[in-house]
């Protein structure tokens, strides 16, 4: 069985990966968003990533439909108790206006756990960093859901070194909660937005690293070898600059790689991730049960300390 790993100071549990939510009711239908979920939590998984904002980018769509669809599945299922959701609040503005204003965090809860049908978010982040917003009135607003039982632990999305120090430093010296996890954007082609100050503070105060696009929006697959494979998803558009960058290069490292362990290059690209330092699980999203099943796979990948060199070096 593979081995559980602790975010961080906390004590939510995760394999080393943590199932993203944000395909669920844009391109992985109610129906098959309840297969994948069920699927999860059979293999082992146990922490579910959304966002209020899902999938507010698609036509007719105004945020709320993956928290719906993931309400529905825990109402059907009964498996609330199995599972721990993360959510976040930031980026979709409604009542008590926009970003992290106290008020805006406060309905955005609200509305985000009628729609999950539940009465506690087991991690909540700030979607991303609010300068216009004072930090101590934000970490108070949060404090009022942890103190009121919705909340469990907070986490932030998006922000820099400066910005999560200065939160961290204000929340000890006024008594406030603390971020506890962090996600930023990181995998094996976009890493400077981690690497450095940022992965050194959270491994200093052992804050939890959740990072999303570890698959750079399916480049990693390998599904996207030349520009006449932009059209083959919806994602199409946001990888053709890896095609222009490293990314031939990264995808051939990937390749021998692959020859040499008999792993998927999306199970290479999530080991890889899962090995550097600070990161306990990364989140990736899949559209069938067969693509979560591959992904499920990396959690038995163990690159060897040449290979991983090498897939790093690829990437420099």
């Amino acid at each position: 069985m593979t081995a559980m790993r602790t975010l961080g100071a906390t004590d939510l549990k995760t394999p080393p990966m943590i199932l993203g939510g944000n395909v669920f009711g844009w391109t992985a239908d109610r129906e098959t968003s309840f297969r994948i979920l069920d699927r999860w939590v059979e293999a082992g998984g146990t922490m579910i990533d959304t966002a209020d904002v899902y999938s507010a980018w698609v036509d007719g769509h105004s945020g709320g439909e993956s928290e719906s669809v993931i309400g529905e599945w825990l109402k059907r299922s009964g498996k609330r108790d199995k599972v721990l959701i993360a959510t976040k609040v930031g980026m979709l503005p409604g009542d008590g206006g926009e970003g992290l204003a106290p008020d805006r965090i406060a309905a955005a809860c609200e509305a985000s756990l009628k729609r999950l049908g539940t009465d506690r978010i087991d991690l909540y982040y700030a979607h991303k960093d609010d300068e216009s917003q004072d930090m101590a009135d934000v970490l108070g607003a949060f404090s009022k859901l942890i103190d009121a039982g919705k909340v469990r632990v907070l986490g932030a999305s998006n922000f820099h070194a400066l910005r999560l120090k200065q939160a961290i430093d204000l929340a000890t010296q006024q008594d406030l909660p603390h971020y506890h996890v962090l996600q930023p954007e990181y995998n094996l082609l976009s890493r400077d937005g981690y690497e450095g100050e940022l992965q050194d503070l959270c491994v200093t105060h052992n804050i939890g690293v959740a990072p999303y696009y570890g698959l750079a929006s399916g480049f990693l697959t390998g599904k996207y070898r030349d520009k006449s494979d932009l059209s083959k998803s919806a994602r199409g558009s946001r990888v053709e600059g890896f095609l222009d960058g490293r990314g031939p290069e990264m995808l051939t490292a990937m390749d021998q790689v692959a020859d040499e362990t008999g792993a998927s290059l999306a199970q290479i690209a999530l080991a890889w991730l899962a090995a550097q330092e600070g990161v306990t699980a990364p989140i990736a999203s899949a559209t069938s049960v067969e693509q979560l099943d591959e992904l499920i796979g990396s959690w038995d990948v163990k690159l060897s300390e040449d290979q991983l060199r090498r897939l790093t070096r690829a990437g420099d």
